[in-house]
C-alpha cells in the first residue's frame, strides 16, 4: 500500500475511532442512512420551476442562412467562421481551435 508521507498526521483518538468504525461495519452492523432510498434526481428537477422560464407561447423568428461560398465549418468547433479566420490553407480549422 502506498504511503503519503506529505498527507496531515491522525492523532490516536482520530485513529481509534476510525478503527472501531470499520470494526462497527466490517460485524454487519448497518448504516442508518443505508436504507433510506434515493429521490429521483429526475423527478426532482422537473418540479422546479425557474422564474421567467415559461417559454412556451413563444416563437423563434430567426432566419437562418446556409453557409457562404467565403465560410467554412470549423471540423472541431463545429462553428461556421470567415476564410480569414482558417488556420491553413486545405485544413477545415479555425485559429481558435489550431
Amino acid at each position: 500500500m502506498a504511503t503519503d508521507y506529505d498527507a496531515s498526521r491522525k492523532t490516536e483518538d482520530e485513529q481509534k475511532e476510525e478503527s472501531r468504525e470499520a470494526r462497527r461495519l466490517t460485524s454487519g452492523e448497518q448504516d442508518k442512512t443505508s436504507g433510506k432510498i434515493d429521490e429521483d434526481e429526475t423527478e426532482l428537477a422537473e418540479s422546479y420551476e425557474l422564474p421567467g422560464a415559461d417559454l412556451s407561447h413563444e416563437e423563434l423568428s430567426i432566419e437562418v442562412t446556409p453557409r457562404q461560398n467565403d465560410e467554412f465549418t470549423c471540423t472541431s468547433c463545429f462553428l461556421v467562421q470567415h476564410e480569414s479566420r482558417r488556420e491553413s490553407p486545405g485544413k477545415d480549422l479555425c485559429r481558435d481551435c489550431a
